[in-house]
């Protein structure tokens, strides 16, 4: 059979065609063996059965193995979308209490983002006490979390590079500050893989409460450069989860199945003719994931199914933190079925409804706290006392942080700070009650061991085995990486 399929390809094709197509075919062979034998090839190039490495063609989110011996095996990244003020949650400042009211000598008013809204000093609302072992501070509006302290790793040097929201989140969320880059979900499971051949490798889940996106939409989430396979699967907050997912009513199974051989049997031909079409083989793995998901996904994503204790610890019986205490268990769920990376966004679009307190950092840290507190720290102690919590790593942060001084208004608000804002880690390999770093004594800049958004990713990369130097992909003649040419690991983080 193989040999007519041959035969009828050299049909089709002009004698000086075919010997032109041989010998260049000759010639990158050649060219690839020299690459190869120079260590030149990315690992997306090879196929080695005896290190473990899969052909990427043929299965694009098969288990690949790390680097280097993983701490983590999966991701939760809890987005606190709007920017979080760091003074007001994780990064107490005593010596703002003693300065309130008064102004800031030498600040630049276009550090944020209302140039003439800009106030004196700003003493945080909120009372703050110590918790855990660790003595960390911990602001009142987290009570929950607070008695979670001693699995946390704080990172309180966290900086960005512009102090608007859209290239912000494109930058924490891609590692570049403009669009059309791979998310680090993408990255991440271009690198690993999947877990779970039977649901997404990647979910990404935004607020349920009719709040809208984050800004820069499904960018913030995409595959970018690389093959579309890697792209986040979003869910929808109303509906079906997954959109056109299920099988329609008048198609048997079985019909469904042959339907999909046949389409998988003519990429397939096309694929081998034109090998480098990258697009292709994600499109052929997106239909059978899609097939298999009819099964598995309706299974994980029923939280109904969970014992009453369960869904109490998450804080599904408190209306008002019940819709993200339902992404957080949902999460739980996804990583202890093989999902790789889930990433859940609290807040929406606009100011006052995310993170975003320009107006009454007051009442807007107060309800968005309220919406996170018990879900997050259920999540913890769920996936401790599964034994899940050493594999899976939680982050925790936004696009940046908030200016120690008030925006001026009826209800002050705190603006935009591209120059300080704090990030904690938990399980997955990270050192518990650990603090790295510090802002200035008022919190408006990172002023010792600072940690870039490079610096994250390398980390990140790093908890799950991986060097975030080696993690490339080429395109457009260059090898991109997450990390760009920069990023360090944050070492005094890990256990």
């Amino acid at each position: 059979m193989a040999s007519q399929n041959a035969n009828r390809l050299i049909d089709h094709l002009a004698r000086r065609q075919f010997l032109a197509r041989a010998g260049s075919g000759f010639g990158m062979l050649g060219l690839a063996s020299l690459l190869d034998e120079a260590g030149l090839l990315t690992r997306s190039a090879r196929a080695n059965p005896s290190e473990g490495l899969v052909d990427r063609s043929l299965a694009p989110l098969a288990p690949q193995p790390p680097h280097f011996p993983a701490k983590a095996k999966s991701v939760i990244w809890l987005f606190m979308n709007g920017g979080q003020s760091q003074v007001d949650t994780w990064d107490y400042k005593p010596e703002l209490e003693k300065r309130d009211g008064k102004s800031l000598e030498g600040f630049d008013n276009k550090t944020g983002f209302f140039v003439d809204a800009v106030g004196g000093l700003m003493k945080s609302p909120f009372q703050f006490k110590q918790h855990g072992n660790s003595g960390t501070w911990v602001s009142e509006i987290f009570p929950e979390l607070a008695k979670h302290v001693d699995d946390m790793a704080f990172i309180h040097s966290c900086f960005t590079e512009t102090n608007n929201h859209a290239p912000a989140l494109f930058q924490m969320n891609t590692g570049m500050s403009r669009m059309g880059f791979p998310g680090v979900g993408s990255w991440v499971t271009y690198g690993l893989g999947s877990e779970s051949q039977n649901l997404p490798a990647y979910v990404v889940m935004c607020d349920t409460k009719g709040r809208g996106l984050p800004k820069g939409h499904a960018t913030n989430w995409g595959a970018g450069f690389l093959p579309g396979v890697y792209q986040g699967t979003f869910l929808a907050a109303q509906g079906d989860p997954i959109a056109n997912l299920s099988r329609l009513p008048h198609m048997p199974s079985g019909e469904q199945r042959r339907q999909l051989d046949l389409i998988a049997k003519l990429n397939q031909q096309h694929l081998q003719l034109s090998p480098g079409e990258a697009e292709l083989a994600a499109r052929i793995e997106s239909f059978e994931l899609a097939y298999r998901m009819q099964t598995a996904a309706p299974e994980a994503f029923d939280i109904n199914s969970e014992p009453e204790s369960i869904k109490k610890l998450y804080g599904l019986d408190n209306e008002k933190c019940a819709h993200f205490g339902k992404q957080t268990l949902l999460a739980r769920r996804l990583v202890e079925r093989g999902t790789r990376f889930v990433q859940i966004f609290s807040g929406g679009m606009d100011n006052q409804l995310s993170w975003d307190g320009h107006i009454d950092i007051d009442g807007n840290h107060r309800q968005f706290a309220g919406e996170t507190d018990t879900p997050i720290a259920g999540l913890i102690s769920d996936l401790k006392q599964r034994g899940l919590l050493e594999s899976t790593l939680i982050i925790c942060a936004g696009e940046f942080g908030r200016l120690p001084l008030a925006q001026k208004g009826a209800q002050p608000g705190r603006d935009h700070n591209p120059h300080a804002f704090t990030a904690w880690f938990a399980g997955g390999g990270v050192k518990g009650g650990t603090h790295y770093g510090e802002t200035d004594e008022i919190g408006h800049r990172a002023a010792v061991n600072r940690v870039s958004v490079n610096d994250l990713h390398a980390t990140i990369l790093a908890l799950l085995g991986m060097d975030h130097t080696k993690l490339t992909y080429l395109f457009n003649g260059r090898n991109f990486r997450l990390t760009d040419v920069a990023g360090e690991v944050v070492r005094g983080i890990i256990g």
